[in-house]
């Protein structure tokens, strides 16, 4: 079965824009990724400021290919350099990195 990672990331109100503005226009990234299944944004509705970033893959194997290739490709860079250099200010505060592995799934029943 498929392993599921959860980024909560900790977003200010006044950066959700931001955030959700740079995953649109990342659109496609990890699509094409060797074991890559699923991704969905996941923006809170109430009593909390953490967004959830759920992605699926085939295996723990596929997701670290990921991470140590075209993701960090993605996110390096700096933000102290002077305006304009580098790499935008984290819309996000903080992060934190769940992982699960399916072991039980359900899709819709066909007509």
């Amino acid at each position: 079965m498929s392993i599921v990672k959860i980024n909560v990331l900790t977003v200010p109100a006044e950066q959700r824009e931001v955030l959700e503005k740079r995953f649109a226009s990342r659109a496609g990234a990890v699509e094409g990724s060797d074991g890559f299944e699923w991704f969905e944004l996941l923006r809170p509705l109430e009593g909390t400021d953490q967004y959830l970033v759920y992605t699926r893959w085939r295996s723990e194997e596929d997701f670290q290919n990921w991470m140590s290739g075209s993701m960090k490709a993605a996110h390096q860079g700096t933000s102290g350099g002077p305006e304009g250099e580098g790499r935008p200010k984290p819309a996000a505060t903080g992060s934190m990195l769940w992982s699960f592995e399916v072991v039980q799934q359900a899709a819709p029943k066909q007509g």
